[in-house]
């Protein structure tokens, strides 16, 4: 997928698939991974970002290690791309937002820590499951989340406000994929709750 930062939810992710279309079909419906708000993410935009994973991956020296390592790469991307609706949503409501200037400087700035693009590519693909073209909505996630974790003054009342958001948007869930757990804002199961995760710096690439 080709993906440019700093759009917004609809932008940044229509603009490499057919992630979100308007609809009020059942995740049941073939070619539908799920439901948020009456917007569908179709399996073609999940299996999409997985591709990307792959390619970097087989190119990467660690290549067999990473894949044996993200046997659950598909679910991951979904619960992410749910996760981002959610926190467009709730950002919206909340009247908080990232700029461009913001993604791009945020950018730099895990360019300059990571020591260059090559290394941060592979920080990202190891630590994240990230292809070089999701670095920037990733950023764009993780700015969204913690700005707004700052709106409401703690991380608890984030989210809080964020299953209030998923309550009233409603997330229906392809059951191929399993379930969606409402109290950890992630697919059930196996799901986990990186949304919960207050940004950190990225740790450097062993041998990157």
């Amino acid at each position: 997928m080709h993906r440019r930062a700093a759009l917004s939810v609809s932008a940044a992710l229509l603009a490499a698939a057919p992630l979100l279309s308007a609809c009020g079909s059942s995740p049941a419906r073939p070619g539908t991974a799920a439901v948020v708000g009456g917007e569908r993410i179709t399996t073609s935009a999940v299996q999409a970002e997985v591709k990307d994973v792959r390619a970097a991956q087989n190119r990467s020296p660690q290549g067999p290690a990473l894949i044996q390592a993200t046997a659950g790469l598909e679910r991951h991307k979904l619960e992410r791309m749910i996760q981002l609706a959610l926190l467009e949503r709730a950002a919206k409501d909340a009247g908080v937002r990232v700029s461009t200037a913001e993604v791009e400087a945020e950018r730099e700035r895990k360019l300059e820590q990571a020591g260059g693009r090559a290394q941060l590519e592979a920080a990202a693909l190891q630590q994240a499951f990230l292809a070089p073209d999701q670095i920037d909505v990733d950023t764009r996630f993780k700015l969204l989340r913690d700005k707004l974790y700052d709106h409401y003054g703690s991380q608890d009342k984030a989210v809080e406000e964020l299953r209030r958001t998923a309550e009233k948007l409603r997330v229906e869930l392809n059951p191929r994929f399993g379930s969606w757990d409402p109290q950890q804002i992630g697919l059930g199961d196996k799901g986990t709750a990186w949304i919960l995760q207050k940004s950190r710096p990225e740790q450097p690439v062993a041998g990157a």
